[in-house]
């Protein structure tokens, strides 16, 4: 039988002690590997090549994002947001190659990235706000009788964040991946005569795992743009 939880084990590969590799380090840093090759490799031709369309159709589409959400802010916050893009995207996909690791599998890895997003959003808006920022947790318009009930929704709503964003990012990779190997278990068991029925839902699945990869790190990018724009314009 195929266990779909064990590609999810985490093994050292140098045990070094508290320095030891894991295949999930691995992994990461194949993956930074991998996005400092395709920008720098990427040729500046007139007539962009295959790899170069890549390049530059990534950055244009992290830059028309920040400019939409970010506005005149786009410029200061686009490297952020374009590391974190192409990172948590090639962990994913890289993730989808056989006998590889999801990094973005484990919730750890997810959460550590959205803590990152969620302790910088609050540090900027403090920052250009001063003691202001808290009128982010005060809307507008709401009733008197309603305000302290709308104030504790809002503060629970806004430490859930790092949570809603981790979350959603490591049960998508893990819920794909298990389905994958499920399937991948059904071929095998049926042999020859009806195993080509799971493996045309296998490869049906596989696409929508490629898009499902493409589209979580969309959202965490798009949400770590409007969490940035929350803390530079907490009148809007």
């Amino acid at each position: 039988m195929i266990d779909p939880i064990h590609q999810f084990q985490i093994n050292k590969i140098i045990d070094l002690g508290p320095f030891s590799l894991t295949n999930s380090g691995l992994w990461a840093i194949i993956a930074v590997v991998c996005i400092t090759l395709l920008f720098l490799l990427a040729p500046k031709n007139l007539i962009p090549t295959r790899l170069q369309s890549v390049a530059e159709s990534i950055y244009e589409f992290i830059h028309n994002m920040t400019e939409e959400v970010l506005h005149e802010n786009a410029r200061t916050y686009f490297p952020f947001v374009l590391t974190l893009f192409t990172f948590i995207l090639f962990c994913n996909v890289l993730g989808l190659i056989p006998y590889s690791f999801t990094v973005t599998s484990h919730i750890i890895v997810t959460l550590a990235l959205a803590l990152v997003v969620f302790i910088g959003a609050t540090i900027i808006g403090f920052m250009r706000n001063g003691f202001g920022y808290l009128k982010l947790f005060v809307p507008s318009g709401v009733p008197a009788v309603l305000l302290p009930l709308v104030v504790v929704i809002e503060i629970v709503s806004y430490f859930i964040r790092p949570m809603s964003l981790s979350i959603r990012l490591f049960a998508n990779m893990m819920a794909g991946h298990m389905m994958l190997k499920v399937m991948a278990g059904f071929v095998v068991m049926l042999g020859i005569t009806a195993g080509w029925l799971p493996l045309i839902a296998m490869v049906g699945l596989y696409g929508l795992e490629l898009l499902v990869a493409a589209l979580q790190a969309y959202v965490f990018a798009l949400l770590t743009c409007m969490y940035l724009s929350d803390a530079m314009h907490v009148d809007h």
